[in-house]
């Protein structure tokens, strides 16, 4: 007859060593339940640890900044030729004709990446970036091909990227949360929280929003006359009721437990995160915040910078949002709309960029930007574009990214990818630089095992190194 480990434990010693196993099952379970933001191993070895992602809400033209298209120029003003085929947008039926780029393009870096002269500080950084033009999506609406970059669906109710990765991998952070998000001030995109919502993943993995302005973090300190050490055995009592009545299965109230312990530990440590009266002049002066222009965006790239050096997994920063005012939504008036947007945010991202490779952050940190489409290459009103998403481009950098290139294509008039990207593909390649299998990447939801990329993406050969 052979005995288990566990039947060993349990006749000798009169039991005590069952009793012994039991116990520190319970309080690894109670451990678990306690933070299911616990930092998990990657599937295999990569270098990205966590992820910074610019999202331009509105969508810049892909023609007018990283993708050149001197063709243009010779059609200007003609229709597109018939070859092209019927082409229909939100506004326009592609029978207006072609607008030429009022901005010209040069080369730049050892790699020679065109960039137009709207980004001139993002254009130095091009040796550290991976320029990918053919990607594409599946709805000309805002709302519903932002859904689509931001959780691989067009419509709302599935989990936003920056869920899946925390999920995915929890977060080294146990003063932060995990998953950061800082909206532009005017207001949210049209896709408004569930750009960064949980969806059908417990709420704990929801990204956390932050305000504007000099207190991004409100109602951090403790009520009037409550000590740090009254409110932790508070919260110490309340872990103890909880463990006993609260089956291992209910993550909501696992989500609920997590966000009282957190909120309790940011007391203590978020102020120091969100205050930078302690960064240098130099390194304020590189994000532009002396400059009324470049100040507040540039205050949101340095605070993403403080969050990921802090361990937070996720940060992701809109810029734009509210009125067309602030947002790349150039449908008229794109020379004046990309002008602004771009005077914004060129600096600021060029420092995001700049400061991480400083600090030897950049190696860890993949930064991607990008938006919900591009615009096409016929004119609106005269002097704006209708939305594009048949074809447009994102960026990649750091995180084991293989910087100083270009990849991929739109055709000759930037209107449609050549072999084309789909937001699974583009989900795929992230997961991978952060060594994750999408594959293994899944939560059991209405007996289905969902993933990120839903049947499988590929991964872009060539962005990562």
């Amino acid at each position: 007859m052979s005995l288990s480990r566990r039947d060993i434990l349990s006749v000798c010693g009169n039991g005590f060593g069952a009793l012994a196993l039991n116990w520190m099952a319970a309080r690894d379970a109670s451990a678990a339940r306690a933070n299911p933001l616990a930092p998990k191993a990657q599937h295999f070895p990569a270098k990205a640890k966590s992820v910074i992602f610019l999202f331009m809400v509105g969508g810049p033209s892909h023609i007018d900044t990283f993708d050149p298209k001197p063709l243009l120029a010779n059609y200007d003003g003609q229709k597109l030729p018939e070859s092209f085929g019927k082409v229909i947008s939100q506004f326009t039926d592609g029978s207006t004709p072609i607008l030429r780029s009022p901005w010209r393009f040069q080369q730049h870096g050892q790699c020679g990446a065109a960039v137009s002269e709207l980004f001139p500080n993002v254009a130095r950084c091009v040796d550290d970036i991976c320029f990918v033009r053919n990607f594409h999506t599946e709805s000309v609406v805002h709302a519903p091909a932002m859904y689509q970059v931001m959780s691989g669906r067009i419509l709302m109710g599935h989990p936003s990227i920056g869920s899946w990765v925390t999920y995915g991998l929890g977060t080294p952070s146990e003063n932060l949360p995990a998953y950061v998000v800082m909206p532009q001030p005017e207001g949210t995109p049209e896709g408004g929280t569930p750009m960064w919502g949980s969806g059908f993943l417990p709420a704990v993995y929801q990204g956390t929003t932050l305000r504007p302005g000099a207190k991004p973090i409100l109602h951090l300190q403790p009520g009037a006359g409550v000590s740090v050490e009254r409110q932790r055995a508070r919260l110490d009592l309340l872990q103890r009721m909880n463990d006993l009545d609260t089956p291992e299965w209910d993550q909501e109230m696992a989500a609920r437990i997590s966000s009282y312990e957190l909120a309790f530990r940011m007391q203590s440590h978020a102020p120091e995160a969100v205050d930078l009266s302690k960064e240098t002049e130099s390194t304020r002066r590189l994000y532009g915040l002396g400059e009324p222009l470049t100040k507040e965006f540039g205050t949101r790239c340095l605070l993403a910078r403080r969050f990921v050096e802090r361990g937070v997994r996720f940060v992701q920063i809109y810029h734009g949002g509210g009125p067309l005012t602030f947002q790349w939504d150039a449908h008229d008036n794109l020379k004046t709309n990309h002008e602004r947007m771009c005077g914004m945010s060129d600096r600021p991202v060029a420092a995001l960029l700049t400061d991480l490779k400083q600090r030897g952050l950049l190696d860890s940190t993949l930064v991607i930007w990008g938006s919900e489409f591009g615009r096409l290459p016929m004119s609106q009103s005269g002097n704006g574009r209708d939305h594009n998403p048949y074809g447009f481009t994102m960026w990649f950098a750091g995180g084991g990214v293989k910087g100083g290139q270009t990849l991929g294509a739109t055709d000759d008039f930037g209107l449609r990818a050549v072999d084309g990207w789909h937001m699974r593909d583009f989900h795929a390649t992230i997961l991978q630089a952060l060594g994750v299998d999408q594959h293994k990447l899944w939560y059991l939801h209405n007996g289905r095992h969902e993933k990120l990329t839903d049947f499988g993406g590929r991964v872009i050969p060539g962005v990562i190194a």
